[in-house]
This record gives structure tokens, sequence and C-alpha cells, in this order.
């Protein structure tokens, strides 16, 4: 089915399936996916001691400006699908948000604790701001501010729960024809993957598909329990608006 081009920008926090999502869309013909493209810059300005961080900004372009120039231009060989995979948190206070009315905004989330326990495997000591809430929230409300509608809020768990119910209703909210080729992937790495995938992607190089959701029940520590209730508020708060199950 012929379109005009679309820009998707999926805002996630860490540690949920986003980057099984992008092999998700990297699959289909119409598309091409970009892996983190404010991470370098993130890590530039922060000075956070992320796994291979010098590496990510030596590599990446690493000035927003630029970043947001490209990911508003023309779409990369010529696919009519540019599917863009943001964490959240990345958008640091000083990038100005006038680029972004040029997209089309979507929200993946993950139940707190199951993010937090996990999330701590990589950042040992994260704040409320590295879990990605906070800023999910404040871009979905200058969205529904500025457009006047509800953007798509999809849970990771859903996902995993159904993928190609989640998957088709999706993309049937952004226009677009479902295609089966969105369920199964090749394994092992992607060009277009950061080069920080070989800290972050190994369980995701050996899948080939969404796999089966399976709860959680790590206990969150007592160092971060104090994150819970605002990060349970900020989460509820999308929840609510979440494609049905």
């Amino acid at each position: 089915m012929a379109h005009a081009p679309l820009y998707i920008a999926m805002w996630s926090g860490p540690r949920n399936v986003s980057t099984a999502m992008m092999r998700s869309w990297g699959q289909r013909p119409d598309t091409f996916v970009t892996d983190e493209p404010l991470y370098a810059h993130y890590l530039s300005v922060t000075g956070l001691p992320h796994p291979g961080a010098d590496e990510t900004i030596a590599h990446h372009e690493a000035d927003w400006r630029r970043v947001a120039a490209w990911l508003t231009g023309p779409i990369p060989e010529g696919r009519t699908v540019w599917y863009q995979k943001h964490m959240a948190h990345h958008l640091l206070p000083m990038i100005e948000h006038d680029w972004l009315e040029k997209l089309t905004h979507c929200f993946l989330i993950r139940e707190p604790r199951e993010m937090i326990t996990s999330l701590i495997e990589f950042i040992p000591h994260p704040t409320i701001y590295d879990t990605g809430l906070p800023q999910q929230v404040e871009i979905f409300d200058q969205v529904v501010k500025r457009t006047g509608a509800v953007p798509p809020v999809v849970d990771g768990a859903d996902v995993l729960r159904d993928p190609r119910g989640m998957m088709t209703k999706l993309c049937q909210r952004l226009g677009l024809e479902f295609t089966e080729d969105m369920l199964r992937w090749p394994p092992g790495p992607r060009k277009t993957d950061g080069v920080w995938a070989k800290h972050w992607y190994a369980k995701v190089e050996k899948t080939t598909g969404f796999g089966p959701y399976q709860p959680k029940d790590i206990p969150v520590p007592d160092a971060l329990k104090h994150l819970i209730p605002e990060c349970e508020r900020l989460y509820q708060y999308l929840h609510q608006h979440r494609l049905p199950v």
C-alpha cells in the first residue's frame, strides 16, 4: 500500500523490548531503522560511565542539531518509513523540541519493577530520570497538546503476550498494513545497531522473534524502593492510554 513518508519516533525506557521492536520494523521492506540516535550526545553531555561510552561518542554523531536534521531529512535507502528507536532519557533538557513536530510519536512502556530490576544489571544506581518515565510523560503531554490526539502507547508485556495482535494494532494506528515479516527475523547483529550493541544486545541477538512474556518476581533492592511510587504513577498515566489487548 502506497503511503506518504512516515517518520516514527518510538520513545522507550531502558530494558524494554525496544531492540526486538526495532528488529521487527527492520523486517519491513519499506522501513529504514535507526538505533538510539541521541545516545552519543547524551553520553557526551552527561559523562555517564555507560558500557562502551567512549566508543559510542567516537563512532556516532554527538551534536544533537545534526542528529535532528538527519532524522527529519530524506529517508535513507529510498524507504518510505523511518523507524527511530529512541530512549526517552536521551532527550536532554538543552535539546530544542521544534524538530519533533515533524515526527509521528509512539511510546513503549514497561512495568517499573520489572524494568528497574533489569536496569541495575547495567546501571547499579539508577535515578528516576534513568528510567525514562518522566521524559516519556513530558513528550506524551506535548504531543497531546500540540495535536489534540492521543499517540499510540504500547506496553512491552502486551507485545510479548500477543505479538501479531499488538503489532497489527500499532500498524493500523500508524496508517500502515501489518506484514507477517514483522514477527520473525534472523539472529545476529545488524549494521544498523549502535556500537554499544556488544554490551547491551547479547540476548536479542539470539532471538528470531518476540519471545514469550515471562513475569519477573525479582524484588527491587531496598536502596531503590523509593523510586517505585513515582515510577508507578508515571507508568500508570501512560498505561491508561495503551493500545487495547
